[in-house]
């Protein structure tokens, strides 16, 4: 199984967006620079979500709202049928 990496802290992810939206292309900044280039073409477009220049996809604001959502409603079908079970 590969190994899996801790994630890049945000401001060196703000740095390399900034890098290449200063006319860096990402393939440049891979080379230079750890990530791969489909993380920063990735990291790339969450940032235009974030500032609302893309429609498509979620908001990192979004996402953790949804994330927070799904949380809470499978506790609450977990409370759910929890009482379901002590009532019949």
């Amino acid at each position: 199984m590969p190994r899996t990496r801790p994630p890049y802290p945000q401001k060196f992810r703000d740095q390399i967006i900034e890098l290449a939206r200063n006319g860096r292309s990402p393939s440049d900044l891979a080379d230079e620079f750890e990530p791969t280039e489909t993380t920063i073409r990735n990291w790339l477009k969450q940032a235009d979500r974030d500032e609302g220049k893309s429609a498509d996809g979620l908001s990192t604001d979004r996402r953790e709202e949804l994330r927070e959502l799904r949380k809470k409603l499978r506790q609450l079908k977990q409370e759910r049928d929890i009482l379901a079970k002590a009532t019949a």
